[in-house]
């Protein structure tokens, strides 16, 4: 069945756009002209986007455009593949994260991440995986136990493993698992959350759970998602952002309102995109 953009820009507009900076949160997460490589190749061109405090950014666009490329510039993941290279600015509170001398551990902690495949740590309990974040960054916490029902709450979670904290996290289901992931990203309070196709490996109930807590979470917090699934950005989404790789480095062509991205882009290539005549 073919996706129409009336069914997308209905989708997205029946949702209530969170107004930018209304919430307590600094100026955001913003690039200006980020370049990417992996060695000679050049995978991401003239990049310049802002994340608004307290908005959910949805990154769209066909496979191998750069998305998930761009989305790891934003925590400085990008450099932990051998022969990366970047050029440009990722501004986080008017700072450039990449500036020489940059504790990139305090970043990572501000800029959290989850990643496509749920990960949590085998070996640990459900417990241990929640605060396992604060061990790694040696973060002191007066009351773990109220942390620790917290960052389940906000995950959607508690109430399916309160009483199950000691058994391990491998014992949950995918859906749960992912929920789990996200809990330990809350748990050292970051500013921004990353999410790398959250949903792309849960069945459709363990992706309704997910969106719901990117709505609620979206509230304290920004969020960046790559999805591939048109539905779900025109579900949880404030601003669509759309890639595209024309034999040459993925280079953002569109950013707007997602209920305009669906309704009336700009550019036909992203209409053409979001109606699924190619992609």
């Amino acid at each position: 069945m073919q996706t129409t953009p009336s069914s997308l820009a209905s989708v997205a507009g029946n949702r209530t756009q969170r107004v930018p900076g209304t919430n307590l949160l600094g100026t955001g997460l913003e690039t200006r002209g980020v370049h990417a490589w992996f060695g000679k190749k050049h995978v991401l061109s003239d990049v310049s986007l802002d994340f608004a405090a307290g908005t959910v950014t949805a990154l769209i666009g066909p496979s191998g455009c750069g998305k998930s490329t761009f989305i790891r510039t934003l925590n400085r993941m990008h450099e932990f593949i051998p022969t990366a290279a970047l050029a440009g600015q990722v501004l986080l509170d008017g700072k450039d994260i990449y500036e020489s001398g940059t504790d990139v551990t305090k970043i990572r902690l501000r800029v959290g991440m989850v990643f496509q495949k749920p990960n949590p740590f085998p070996s640990m309990t459900i417990g241990e995986n929640v605060l396992s974040g604060l061990k790694l960054a040696q973060l002191k916490r007066s009351n773990t136990d109220d942390l620790l029902e917290s960052c389940l709450v906000r995950a959607g979670l508690w109430s399916e493993v309160k009483d199950r904290l000691g058994e391990h996290g491998g014992a949950l289901s995918g859906g749960q698992q992912q929920r789990l992931c996200i809990a330990r990203a809350l748990a050292v309070e970051p500013q921004v959350l990353l999410m790398d196709e959250p949903c792309s490996a849960l069945d459709p109930g363990s992706t309704f759970r997910i969106e719901e807590t990117i709505s609620e979470l979206a509230k304290t917090m920004t969020i960046v998602i790559v999805t591939h699934n048109m539905q779900q950005a025109a579900r949880v989404s404030d601003y669509t952002a759309f890639f595209l790789s024309d034999g040459g480095p993925g280079v953002m062509v569109e950013t707007a309102p997602t209920n305009k991205i669906f309704s009336s882009p700009e550019d036909q290539r992203t209409e053409d995109y979001v109606t699924g005549r190619f992609g």
